[in-house]
């Protein structure tokens, strides 16, 4: 059963290479947009390793730089292959190229949409690595001197400024550590006993929280001490206040590639529809008859088929060779 069959005229069927064209070449751009995006998710991951509980979720940097250059490749051959398609003699060298060639194309925009897929599916995951790894770095943050924890104060002071942040559920978590590290602290103080002394496990506990949890879109000046006193403060209501706020970047980039995904499919779809078109030319006199153009020639299960009929004759003859040859070495002489 042909699939998506379509008549095309002379004329339409240059419109499709011109458009096609131009679509190729936006297409990429877009490839170079994909491996932009994932390296800009792959430094981020980086630079936060420290404060991060796993790292599985750098498979999604890695498969969108890897499809981003596999683009960049598909789409400078299909823009090749349009314009040869608007003069029907060098059309027919191509021939035996598009097989392998659409064949390539479809697994790495298929890949393109699991990465999409992967974005969104591992926000959970990479939100869950960040809090792990935030909940350990808030109760080291004031271990500037202990080797191996020395920056983590610095990172984690980074990380709250860059994502606007304040601690990992909301800023009451700094109320149940000592962030406050005693070599700064003035034990002859009469305070500073009577909050040690309150404590059970005898740490220095302020409802507080470090400088980097401030808000630089607050109009009002920064308060870091006594933030759910309202008393403490004039015309301040610590439920109103916008003390916590998460810039998702998957999210962004889930978006981003998924518009991608689309405009690459648009340009396979049609490249199909503009080959079997102009195949209909080839070894004619008239190279402006009308033509029709299909996208499968098959059902999609008889296609599928026909392009791992060739893979799995492969595999199973290569496993039979080297069962022939664990055989041949096991035989006695």
């Amino acid at each position: 059963m042909v699939v998506m069959k379509m008549k095309f005229p002379f004329q339409k069927r240059v419109k499709l290479a011109q458009g096609l064209w131009i679509l190729s070449w936006c297409a990429t751009v877009a490839g170079a947009t994909t491996f932009t995006l994932g390296c800009i998710l792959k430094t981020e991951l980086r630079r936060r390793a420290e404060v991060m509980d796993n790292q599985d979720i750098h498979i999604v940097p890695n498969t969108l730089m890897i499809v981003g250059l596999a683009s960049l490749g598909i789409n400078y051959f299909a823009s090749k292959i349009c314009q040869d398609a608007l003069d029907a003699g060098r059309f027919p060298r191509w021939k035996n190229f598009l097989k392998p060639y659409f064949a390539v194309s479809c697994f790495f925009t298929v890949l393109m949409l699991l990465a999409v897929i992967m974005s969104y599916a591992m926000k959970g995951s990479l939100e869950s690595s960040l809090k792990a790894g935030l909940r350990n770095g808030i109760r080291f943050y004031k271990d500037t001197d202990t080797p191996g924890r020395c920056f983590q104060k610095q990172n984690i002071d980074r990380l709250q400024m860059e994502f606007q942040c304040c601690g990992n559920n909301d800023f009451r978590d700094w109320f149940e550590v000592q962030w406050i590290s005693n070599r700064y602290l003035d034990f002859s103080s009469k305070e500073v006993k009577d909050r040690i002394k309150s404590n059970v496990d005898g740490r220095y506990l302020v409802d507080g929280v470090p400088f980097s949890c401030c808000n630089p879109s607050s109009p009002r000046p920064c308060m870091q001490y006594q933030l759910t006193n309202n008393s403490a403060h004039y015309n301040y209501d610590y439920q109103t206040e916008e003390l916590n706020y998460y810039m998702g970047l998957m999210n962004t980039i889930g978006a981003g590639v998924l518009s991608i995904f689309l405009l690459q499919g648009s340009v396979l779809v049609s490249l199909r529809l503009l080959q079997t078109a102009m195949e209909a030319v080839a070894g004619k006199e008239n190279t402006e008859i009308e033509t029709e153009g299909y996208l499968l020639e098959k059902g999609v299960k008889e296609t599928i088929m026909e392009y791992l009929d060739p893979v799995l004759k492969f595999l199973l003859l290569k496993n039979q060779v080297e069962e022939g040859s664990a055989a041949a070495t096991t035989t006695p002489t």
